[in-house]
């Protein structure tokens, strides 16, 4: 047979073009070379998924009504037509329900490489987690359960944060556990001393593959006892080296005076808001000086104090929650850490601190503290339960708090691939019934969550 030049054709490169044109109208040549076979080697995985009839959210703004196509894990085309039909495509139709970005919790921690944190968090349509501060050794674990399992959120990390000799929170793991095993893993932490040590720390973390740097500025003062603590020297020297790195630096603190020095030190971003006192104009002044973010936290602060037990408690028992959390684990969200000296700290400083921020153009991103040891908390579910309170305490419109805990995150940690529903990114996806725009609780009407185009098991009904 004579060649023409012409590309031979065959059945699924004939559908792709009857896909372009339903997209687009268009029949100029579509990418038939791309790809040439559908993989099925996991559960619910399409190389091609058409979501219809849903209300998109795309973590900037609402869309409208319309069509999501998914294509390898990536979002291939945004249809203003809600009844978009192309055959022989797996066809989804959702009508009354929103489509979102998956959300981002940007501050958890897989203690000892639990493996329930990923599989929790992604089925409550967490679709990425950023880890605070674990051993590395647990982080290669946690790569190879996502690389091996499947059905895992996707794992950013800080690896070791840039702990010193008996500061926070080594002295807090030690009053709470015996377990050999954990002082084996506390032998590991970094033990920073002087400004010096910051390159040799960066190195280490860059060799790790890190995401983000965590540094520890915690005094104790909240707690009523004094932690040993880095010096602004030090603190300095790590975000210097970090910046050096293309990093940015997030750090924890506690208490306003912590707050205040750390901000001065250059961090980009608090991973606590302060509960021990007031905000004031200083605190919201530095945070501009910086054009620093905060992650408050507040479902953590409310169990830290326990005024928070209420909330807890309505989270843990509803009745959305129980097939997806274990019911020693929704007992756990129910007590409360209790941390907090009597006399003065008090989780409505933290939100009216919010409230402030917010309004002072501040960038305010939704991250839980989620733990296993920690109590008050639960991995995904306290992304909602933090949903939850941005909204009822701290100002927030539904879309206002939605936006924190996606676009907004993945835009201060610098993760471009994700946090929208957009063209040409991850088809991390959260389907939900109802309208959370309008409702926040709506959130939690969890139908499908897909990580890069692909369903999580939970949901493998799904039609």
């Amino acid at each position: 047979m004579r060649n023409t030049g012409s590309p031979q054709w065959g059945p699924l490169q004939s559908l792709r073009f009857r896909l372009h044109l339903a997209l687009t109208g268009s029949r100029r040549y579509y990418d038939v070379h791309a790809h040439n076979r559908f993989r099925r080697h996991r559960v619910n995985e399409y190389e091609l998924l058409l979501l219809t009839n849903v209300r998109i959210f795309d973590g900037q703004s609402i869309f409208g009504t319309g069509a999501v196509l998914i294509e390898d894990g990536k979002i291939k085309q945004i249809s203003s037509d809600p009844s978009l039909s192309i055959p022989d495509i797996p066809t989804i139709s959702k009508p009354g329900h929103t489509l979102l970005p998956g959300l981002i919790d940007c501050h958890v921690h897989c203690d000892s490489a639990n493996p329930t944190a990923l599989p929790q968090s992604l089925r409550f349509g967490v679709t990425t987690v950023c880890d605070m501060h674990n051993e590395y050794p647990n982080i290669v674990t946690l790569r190879k359960q996502i690389a091996e399992q499947g059905d895992c959120a996707d794992l950013k990390t800080t690896s070791f944060a840039a702990t010193v000799e008996m500061g926070w929170p080594m002295p807090v793991v030690l009053a709470h556990s015996t377990n050999p095993h954990v002082k084996e893993e506390l032998a590991l932490w970094p033990k920073l001393e002087k400004p010096e040590d910051a390159k040799g720390y960066l190195a280490n973390r860059m060799e790790e593959g890190v995401d983000y740097i965590k540094l520890m500025h915690e005094s104790g003062g909240l707690m009523g006892g004094g932690f040993n603590m880095p010096s602004i020297e030090l603190q300095k020297a790590l975000i210097a080296e970090a910046h050096a790195n293309g990093l940015i630096a997030v750090a924890h603190a506690l208490t306003k005076k912590d707050t205040l020095e750390i901000l001065e030190a250059g961090v980009d971003g608090l991973t606590h808001q302060f509960c021990d006192q007031p905000i004031d104009q200083s605190v919201i002044d530095a945070y501009r000086k910086n054009s620093a973010h905060l992650n408050p936290t507040l479902a953590a602060l409310g169990s830290l104090t326990t005024e928070g037990k209420d909330t807890q408690e309505k989270f843990a028992h509803d009745p959305r929650v129980q097939h997806l959390l274990p019911e020693e684990a929704r007992h756990r969200v129910c007590a409360c850490m209790a941390m907090a000296k009597e006399g003065g700290a008090s989780v409505e400083y933290a939100y009216e601190a919010v409230r402030q921020l917010k309004a002072a153009g501040v960038d305010i991103v939704i991250g839980s503290d989620a733990a296993g040891p920690a109590v008050g908390t639960a991995w995904g579910l306290s992304v909602h339960h933090e949903l939850y309170l941005f909204v009822k305490h701290c100002g927030f419109s539904p879309a206002e708090a939605l936006r924190a805990a996606t676009y907004l995150n993945a835009k201060r940690f610098n993760f471009p691939d994700r946090g929208q529903i957009k063209e040409g990114l991850r088809a991390d996806l959260l389907l939900v019934e109802g309208n959370p725009l309008e409702d926040i609780d709506d959130a939690l009407n969890l139908r499908g969550v897909w990580k890069e185009g692909v369903l999580c098991s939970t949901y493998a009904g799904l039609a």
